[in-house]
């Protein structure tokens, strides 16, 4: 190998000069010494088991708060390189509040925490976040991506689906911290569990959040296999870190997994009674047209499902009636209500075994060689003595000789955290993703994940009372220029809140958000008409029909999500589309996320709101209501010039209503709210454009 690489002949030098590719001198260096050591070779790093090694040696030993800072503490010191010192207080707190909980604090709670000079102050808050309702819907939000859940089938009429009880259960069972093997378990095989309770039925909808389609004139075996082809890409993303959708055609060319162990994989979710080619339902017979198989919803939940669609419908009839000029509009408003009464699509296997083929080219109609349950050999060979089924198949997804499932699991929630992962590529852990910064650190934190019982919660303190979490996270020219994307750790992350955490901060901080949690999905603002344009068919696909009253007002988690016209304010801040399995959202930044937040009627009515908030309980004086809506912004007071900039604002907007107080009335009747009586409309509508433009400073869009 080495006397290619230093041919000069062009026939025999490798890389070929053709290829346009080549080594460096220190690349070739390299290999040299390799084989001067001895050339030994090993698998693959991540195909290793992780093991937990000692603690490093550090000569900064009064800086670790956990084992977590050892490791990296001595890779900085390696670097010739210190820590950055603590973020400040009321920093720190609003990092772990939306790491937590994906809302902001509130001025109260950041005063309580300054005023707590106690060691254990922030471990408090630690414990408190984490036994809040609002954590398990933060989680939640970052399951749906990965588990490409919507509320519509998302080909050719795109029509509705019901899965919101499913989204539901994932929030419980973050809020009761099931063990993450059970949480998998139940969403891979909960049904062929012994006497499976209705939630481990339910829980398997995971694997029929997948796009399909009701178009008349498709082939069912076409798109049932494609619905396999999924379930199996999404397992080994979400799951393995590898992109075993590579080996669907041929063989893998980076990872060792052959084109034959990909459908011995995919035989595990082969096996579903589920036709390719689904159908909406219509008239009273609806399980003949739904996508068998299916699971009813508890009697109980229906009575409450009643009870709340028969509000609604009052509602709507009390506001579509004086608002819409369509006369089926109400009726349809009634029948997208009554769809929530749907049964919801899980997993079930059929009674007799369906033959698995290798597929030439991956083509359905294309089948070669015959092959049976099986699982790539290079991470971890099939158990024979395991169930041939979804349930034998998680039993080997948690063996204790997996290599990746924990270390997976460990770098995602890393890079949901510090904003990045130990291993930037959280969806491919083979051969082309990218080495570990902190290789020790990954393996260490997968054992101790699978010692603590695979407590999720437990894994999330672990890294937010490390002082590795704590640290500010300013930089000067120096650090950016030595590590600008802040590998090494030598500092606090740098993160833009993402699309629900800044719409559900402007609802927290305006006092508009509805806390409630779980429940059908709901249709906050959006622009009018978009759905007419994208749509064709459907009783309630056509109009988009927004929600009035408290259900406008929602987290963003519960809005309902149309595949091929997501909410727009939202794609525009990088949420993921939901087609397919995400484990890691693009970052843009972009002209148009500062229009929707100046203009977007969802952030201008939250001014209105808060507006009336800084009015109502931030003091009498205009600087005392300014440094009340900063600090829900920002979690700290602004400093004099700050003040004086909002200050001057908010002045020269109430001399400007007060010239032309048409323009105030127009301001103050975006959105729904309504104005109070009491107070004075020229003044509030000064400082709804005071609290708009706080909402849109870079530091309201940073989590740190």
């Amino acid at each position: 190998m080495y006397q290619r690489i230093i041919n000069e002949d062009p026939a025999q030098k490798m890389p070929p000069p053709t290829s346009n590719l080549s080594l460096s001198q220190y690349e070739i260096a390299l290999i040299k010494r390799w084989i001067e050591q001895g050339a030994e070779w090993k698998p693959h790093w991540s195909f290793i088991k992780p093991q937990k090694s000692a603690r490093p040696k550090i000569a900064q030993t009064d800086w670790p708060q956990n084992t977590i800072d050892y490791f990296v503490l001595s890779q900085l010191e390696a670097l010739k390189k210190k820590p950055a010192k603590q973020a400040d207080k009321e920093k720190l707190l609003r990092r772990l509040s939306f790491d937590l909980r994906g809302l902001p604090p509130d001025p109260a709670t950041i005063d309580a925490f300054l005023a707590d000079d106690s060691s254990h102050a922030f471990e408090k808050w630690v414990d408190n976040y984490l036994a809040s309702a609002a954590y398990g819907e933060r989680m939640a939000t970052e399951w749906i991506d990965l588990a490409r859940y919507a509320e519509t089938n998302g080909i050719h009429h795109d029509l509705e689906r019901n899965m919101w009880p499913w989204r539901d259960w994932v929030i419980n069972a973050f809020n009761e911290n099931l063990r993450y093997d059970q949480f998998v378990t139940w969403q891979l095989a909960g049904d062929l569990l012994p006497e499976p309770s209705y939630e481990q039925q339910l829980a398997t909808a995971f694997n029929r959040n997948n796009r399909t389609t009701q178009e008349c004139g498709s082939l069912d075996e076409e798109f049932r296999v494609s619905y396999v082809i999924d379930r199996t890409n999404t397992f080994g993303k979400a799951f393995m870190g590898l992109t075993l959708e590579c080996a669907q055609c041929h063989d893998h060319k980076y990872d060792p997994i052959s084109q034959k162990e990909y459908y011995q994989l995919s035989a595990f979710f082969n096996q579903v009674p589920e036709k390719g080619v689904t159908q909406s339902f219509k008239g009273k017979d609806r399980h003949n047209q739904q996508s068998a198989p299916y699971l009813e919803l508890p009697a109980e939940e229906v009575e409450r499902l009643r009870d709340y669609i028969d509000q609604q419908i009052e509602t709507e009839y009390a506001q579509g009636s004086a608002q819409d000029t369509d006369e089926q509009y109400l009726d349809n408003w009634k029948a997208e209500m009554e769809a929530m009464l749907q049964p919801v699509m899980v997993m079930q296997d059929r009674d007799t075994l369906r033959p698995t083929y290798i597929l030439e080219r991956g083509l359905y109609d294309s089948p070669r060689e015959e092959v049976s349950f099986g699982t790539p050999q290079t991470i971890l060979p099939f158990n024979p003595d395991l169930p041939k089924n979804r349930l034998g198949l998680a039993k080997w997804l948690f063996d204790p000789e997996n290599p990746l499932t924990a270390r997976v699991l460990v770098n995602r929630y890393w890079q949901m955290i510090f904003g990045r992962g130990l291993v930037d590529t959280p969806d491919d852990f083979g051969n082309q993703g990218a080495l570990p910064t902190h290789p020790a650190l990954l393996d260490w934190l997968a054992a101790d994940f699978i010692e603590s019982g695979w407590d999720v919660k437990h894994l999330l303190k672990t890294m937010v009372m490390s002082a590795t979490y704590q640290q500010a996270s300013a930089a000067d020219e120096s650090q950016l220029a030595f590590d600008p994307e802040n590998r090494w750790l030598g500092r606090g992350s740098q993160q833009r809140l993402s699309a629900e955490m800044l719409r559900d901060q402007a609802l927290e901080m305006s006092g508009l958000l509805t806390s409630q949690i779980g429940g059908p999905s709901v249709k906050p603002f959006q622009p009018e008409g978009l759905w007419t344009q994208v749509s064709s068919g459907g009783r309630y696909q056509r109009k988009y029909m927004t929600a009035h009253g408290k259900d406008r007002y929602r987290r963003s988690l519960y809005t309902y999500w149309k595949r091929i016209q997501p909410p727009p304010a939202m794609v525009i801040f990088d949420a993921a589309s939901r087609n397919q399995c995400t484990v890691k959202r693009q970052s843009t930044n972009t002209p148009l996320q500062a229009l929707v937040l100046l203009n977007d009627p969802q952030f201008v009515e939250a001014s209105r709101a808060l507006a009336q908030r800084m009015m109502n309980e931030g003091g009498s004086h205009s600087r005392q209501r300014i440094e009340y809506a900063f600090r829900w912004a920002t979690s700290r007071k602004p400093d004099v010039e700050e003040l004086n900039i909002l200050e001057g604002l908010f002045d020269d907007e109430r001399t400007e209503f007060q010239t032309y107080p048409e323009r105030a009335n127009a301001f103050l009747q975006i959105g729904e709210f309504n104005n109070p009586t009491h107070l004075n409309e020229l003044e509030l509508a000064a400082y709804g454009v005071v609290a708009n433009a706080i909402m849109n400073l870079s530091e309201s869009l940073q989590k740190n």
